[in-house]
């Protein structure tokens, strides 16, 4: 995957969570995944695809951070648990980074449509990437938790 659809995740995540939610986030190192398991305990997955490139975008938190960033997004208290409602904010949380993504990458003339999210309940869950190309994972840490954004983009075939 090339290193220019990095940044467009990276700070789009930041903008997101730090707007919607009043969370401050830090990027960690960015890495290549290994296998194809989920990182937390919950995922939202969106696809990708433009004309020559497909793919998708992840996003994986741990219970705690999750539970702490939708009590602050709702301006509540955080649940004890994972419910049908953290599962909702879930999905909106990747619409929106990923449309932050993808208008900074239209900007790089890459032009995506993007699919309806699919959010995935449990921890280390297999999921099938839309490309054969290696996964970047961008790791996130929050005063409640880590979570991680992976993108997998690739030359469509």
């Amino acid at each position: 995957m090339k290193a220019e659809f990095i940044n467009p995740f990276l700070s789009s995540t930041k903008n997101v969570i730090e707007t919607m939610a009043q969370t401050k986030v830090s990027a960690q190192k960015p890495k290549l995944k290994e296998g194809k398991t989920t990182y937390g305990e919950i995922t939202g997955i969106i696809g990708m695809v433009s004309d020559t490139i497909s793919g998708c975008m992840v996003v994986s938190f741990s219970e705690k951070c999750i539970l702490k960033i939708v009590a602050n997004m709702l301006m509540d208290e955080p649940k004890k648990k994972i419910d049908p409602e953290i599962v909702d904010a879930v999905g909106e949380l990747t619409n929106m980074i990923c449309g932050g993504a993808k208008a900074q990458l239209s900007k790089l003339d890459h032009k995506f449509e993007l699919a309806t999210p699919t959010m995935v309940a449990g921890k280390g869950v297999d999921i099938s990437f839309y490309s054969d190309a290696p996964t970047i994972v961008i790791p996130f840490t929050t005063d409640n938790g880590d979570f991680v954004v992976e993108a997998n983009l690739g030359e469509r075939k």
